[in-house]
């Protein structure tokens, strides 16, 4: 269980990490082989960039799991505490909707690659392992969408018991006011 617990809270994390830790590496190599040694090598840019896309992917994971993201507040902070939880269900919703409708296309994209045999130029590697990140990250991206759902429902859920107990506190105030 501490595994799928760890996993749970740091795969984007330790995976985000090494691949910068990759692109970063393979940029310093380039740079300096080509200013030290005059000679480039033909692999490190697509490597890079296929470092660069996976990380793309992956970050929107990540981002929805530490609740990063670009978003514009105006119209949630006009709302009421208790109507925030819903409007970010609806968000989430929509996202998750997203999600579902990307898989299958992602899942054809990666099996055609398969069916193609298709490899990268420099690195001679199956193009398939660069083309399942979308479909890895829209895999990701609903698990984290679908548990920031749950979250925002369990809020939202405390915000009506809440609301619901000091309305029958009130109530019971005034009963004995008029009594």
């Amino acid at each position: 269980m501490r595994i799928v617990q760890w996993i749970d809270k740091y795969l984007e994390e330790c995976l985000l990490t090494l691949l910068l830790i990759g692109i970063s590496s393979l940029v310093i190599v380039q740079v300096a082989a080509r200013y030290l040694f005059n000679s480039s090598l033909s692999w490190s840019d697509e490597l890079a960039r296929y470092f660069l896309i996976w990380s793309c992917f992956l970050s929107v994971s990540y981002c929805v799991r530490k609740r990063i993201s670009i978003k514009i507040d105006q119209f949630q902070n006009s709302l009421s505490k208790p109507l925030i939880p819903w409007v970010k269900m609806i968000r989430h919703t929509v996202v998750f909707a997203f999600c579902i409708i990307m898989l299958p296309y992602s899942w054809t994209y990666v099996m055609q690659s398969v069916n193609n045999g298709s490899t990268s130029s420099a690195l001679q590697i199956p193009m398939y392992y660069i083309q399942s990140a979308p479909l890895i990250g829209f895999a990701l991206l609903s698990v984290r969408v679908a548990q920031a759902w749950v979250r925002e429902f369990i809020r939202s859920w405390r915000y009506m018991l809440i609301g619901f107990r000091t309305m029958m506190r009130n109530q019971i105030k005034e009963k004995e006011e008029n009594a």
